[in-house]
């Protein structure tokens, strides 16, 4: 890698906005559980507010920063249908169903993308870095971003075998904990662990992922 080669880490980033992913689920279980133990009426309604709120919050910080209005949107809509669904089904573990539904979706376009020789990760990368989709005419580069692309499934296969089983259970300040223990530490594993699995398929003086060949 020369020294103007950025690594994987330094161009994925993540961890800022997966620490933020966890702060209104947080809230949810916090609010949840409060007007649960006070005795006030609806208290799935207490907990999606704080959800909501949380994410607003932390919607003006993120603009105030300088971040993409659509990524704080984004965000701000999925804790808001998140909310509704639990409202709907007057389920608070109802909260998490729509991440649920969105590791199993993930884990399998990241898999089909591999499968595809479209590998997500390549996109990814190659979008911000500008160069769109020359990385796949590279065949040294195509094989290193299927390679890590694997690690990101395995990240969304994992929260499925914790999730899964405690939400079946019920089990809601449960579901709150995996959420906040299995969302910036494995996104921080899988940044980390992207940048080798791509370098150790370029060979020998090559330009790394910002020169594809």
């Amino acid at each position: 890698m020369t020294p103007t080669e950025p690594s994987l880490t330094e161009v994925l980033g993540g961890r800022g906005g997966a620490v933020d992913a966890t702060v209104p689920v947080a809230a949810f279980v916090a609010g949840w559980g409060l007007a649960g133990m006070l005795g006030w009426s609806g208290p799935v309604a207490w907990g999606g507010g704080a959800a909501v709120l949380a994410a607003g919050v932390i919607g003006v910080v993120r603009l105030r920063a300088g971040s993409r209005p659509r990524a704080v949107v984004f965000g701000l809509l999925g804790v808001t249908i998140a909310a509704i669904v639990a409202l709907a089904t007057g389920n608070a573990a109802d909260f998490f169903l729509v991440r649920l539904l969105g590791n199993a979706v993930s884990a399998l376009a990241w898999a089909v993308s591999i499968v595809v020789r479209w590998p997500l990760l390549g996109l990814v990368v190659g979008t911000a870095l500008g160069q769109q989709t020359r990385w796949r005419r590279d065949p040294d580069l195509l094989r290193g971003y299927q390679r890590a692309s694997w690690v990101w499934v395995g990240q969304y296969v994992v929260r499925l075998a914790v999730f899964l089983p405690l939400y079946s259970a019920n089990l809601v300040v449960a579901l709150g904990v995996a959420q906040t223990v299995l969302t910036w530490p494995l996104v921080a594993i899988c940044v980390a662990a992207s940048w080798p699995l791509v370098r150790s398929a370029l060979p020998e003086g090559h330009g790394g992922i910002r020169h594809p060949r």
